[in-house]
């Protein structure tokens, strides 16, 4: 069994320094490794990264990332990056990476994502250079989301985005901004591969759980949604859920 403490949207920022760190300390005790889907400051400035990097590295359990949107903010993301890896922390963006977790491996692709919307209403690759702009980054971000998953080699594997891959998990958003939560184009790239679950944060009014079209467990674990530090999965096991525990 592998167990995945999971939470996205912490928006570290100075005012923020010691919030979570209490919970964080009590890790090593109920999961083998951290994920962290986006949104890791509030503006993406160099600054917030390093309260970020204090308050979520020296853990004693992995720690492995994606930004989000709040994370470019600054145009500064290259430099955050950089200061989470100092930190020991596994930053991905279209990469893979495995974790020598209890005698298994884990498995961990990662990609921020981007929008685009859903089947039926989604946007489409036509018309003005920005609309196939806008249609083609999202497209560029699942192929390389899709290319990490099925290149890892592991006992079980995990799809980490920002962004949505499914519309059930942004139920209590408005309809209208669907299209800027997600796309189903990451949707399709996690079920490329074995995935076991899927991990997303961003959409702060949703729901937390969804399957893929093919059938893969979809979580979304933004931190207003799940209202506590972190959540905790376990792999290798009948239910994903089973090793909910509150912090």
């Amino acid at each position: 069994m592998i167990r995945i403490a999971a939470v996205g949207d912490v928006h570290v920022d100075k005012d923020v320094v010691g919030r979570y760190r209490p919970a964080l300390e009590q890790l090593p005790g109920v999961a083998d490794a951290l994920l962290i889907a986006g949104d890791l400051t509030r503006h993406g400035t160099v600054e917030e990264a390093r309260c970020m990097a204090g308050e979520f590295g020296g853990l004693g359990v992995p720690v492995v990332v994606v930004l989000g949107n709040h994370d470019h903010q600054s145009d500064q993301q290259d430099a955050v990056t950089d200061v989470l890896r100092d930190a020991g922390l596994v930053v991905l963006e279209g990469e893979g990476t495995v974790l020598e977790l209890n005698g298994h491996t884990l498995g961990i692709a990662g990609a921020k994502g981007f929008g685009g919307g859903f089947a039926g209403a989604c946007a489409s690759k036509f018309g003005e250079r920005e609309m196939k702009n806008f249609v083609g980054t999202t497209e560029a971000i699942a192929e390389r989301l899709g290319a990490a998953l099925r290149g890892l080699d592991c006992d079980a594997l995990v799809a980490l985005t920002h962004y949505a891959p499914v519309p059930e998990t942004l139920t209590g958003e408005p309809l209208e901004i669907y299209p800027f939560l997600g796309s189903y184009l990451l949707g399709q790239a996690i079920d490329s591969a074995p995935t076991a679950l899927a991990l997303h944060g961003h959409a702060h009014h949703g729901s937390e759980r969804g399957r893929t079209p093919g059938g893969v467990p979809v979580r979304n674990v933004a931190h207003p949604v799940i209202k506590q530090a972190y959540n905790v999965y376990q792999l290798l096991t009948d239910e994903v859920d089973a090793g909910l525990v509150s912090i």
